[in-house]
């Protein structure tokens, strides 16, 4: 691991499944827990995945950034929901020749991180993965986990493959995770959103999972219309999604073992959802460069809608 040490922020499905199998392979890895805590820091991390399951019985958990070394790279899994945090969270844990790997889900991301730790210092991070968290400490790893790695620059010009992100990607390799290299990350986040847009837009607004998403004609109609708006999107960007990508994405979620995405999981645990970076930032985006998303625009004031009164709900309650 050319002993590069690695901050996690936000231990959850997705962070706490990468970081620890990055600890099992031998990297020095310091998480930072909120609810979970206790349990963690007493029990460690169980990951059950389909790759094989396993559990480090001791890890280094943190509640506070302030108690935790400063790291050369620190992975940003939180949910974008949780991202005024960071003006406290990134310069206490940083290295000063430390960058941030970001892997969130939206477009948009890395500018935010760049206002606090300058444009030099972030690099994007794509994660395919089907992954929950299914209690205190417990991951359940269901389907998939390739990254997909690029470098990041202000204004998200391509930048190509960098030593560093090589090195990253070096470590993620010998963790058992496949690493995707691109040299553009613009490109790349909008791939992403062919598939992120719709099922997770839709799993909440129709409360279905993927497979009902894919395999029920009315649904698969408004996914495909709804992926081709994006395309449309990428488009207004000077960035083209090859249709055979769209197919591909199709394909994948067909075979792929029924499942509940992010947003839907926490629309039914009534948190926030991540409305803004996966939805509303595109839109506004392709808007400014003079395309409309009807649909998609759509999706987003019905998700706008659900997310409010879930939380005014939730709010009442209190």
């Amino acid at each position: 691991m050319a002993g590069r040490r690695y901050a996690i922020l936000g231990t959850g499905a997705i962070g706490g499944f990468y970081g620890a199998c990055l600890q099992r392979a031998g990297a020095e890895v310091h998480f930072l827990l909120r609810s979970d805590y206790e349990t963690v820091r007493r029990d460690g991390l169980t990951i059950d995945s389909v790759g094989g399951d396993f559990r480090l019985p001791h890890v280094n958990a943190y509640r506070d950034v302030s108690e935790m070394p400063k790291c050369d790279v620190v992975v940003l899994a939180l949910k974008t929901t949780q991202n005024y945090r960071l003006p406290k969270l990134l310069p206490s844990v940083l290295a000063d020749d430390g960058v941030v790997l970001v892997l969130q889900n939206g477009l948009g991301v890395e500018d935010e991180v760049a206002e606090i730790v300058g444009g030099d210092r972030v690099v994007g991070g794509l994660c395919f993965i089907c992954s929950n968290k299914v209690g205190p400490g417990h991951i359940r790893h269901l389907d998939y986990g390739p990254i997909a790695l690029a470098d990041y620059t202000p204004g998200y010009e391509p930048l190509g493959v960098t030593s560093r992100l090589e090195a990253i990607g070096t470590d993620f390799k010998q963790a058992g995770i496949e690493i995707q290299f691109h040299k553009d990350l613009l490109l790349a986040r909008w791939k992403k959103l062919v598939w992120n847009i719709p099922f997770n837009g839709l799993s909440v607004v129709l409360d279905a999972k993927t497979d009902r998403l894919i395999f029920d004609a009315d649904c698969r109609q408004a996914v495909e219309s709804l992926m081709a708006e994006v395309v449309r999107g990428a488009a207004a960007c000077d960035r083209t999604v090859p249709e055979s990508f769209v197919s591909n994405m199709l394909t994948t979620t067909e075979k792929m073992n029924p499942y509940l995405t992010s947003m839907k999981l926490d629309y039914d645990a009534g948190r926030s959802l991540e409305v803004e970076a996966i939805v509303g930032n595109p839109l506004r985006i392709a808007d400014r460069a003079g395309v409309r998303l009807p649909q998609i625009e759509l999706l987003y004031r019905q998700l706008k809608f659900l997310d409010r009164t879930k939380q005014n709900v939730k709010k009442s309650k209190s």
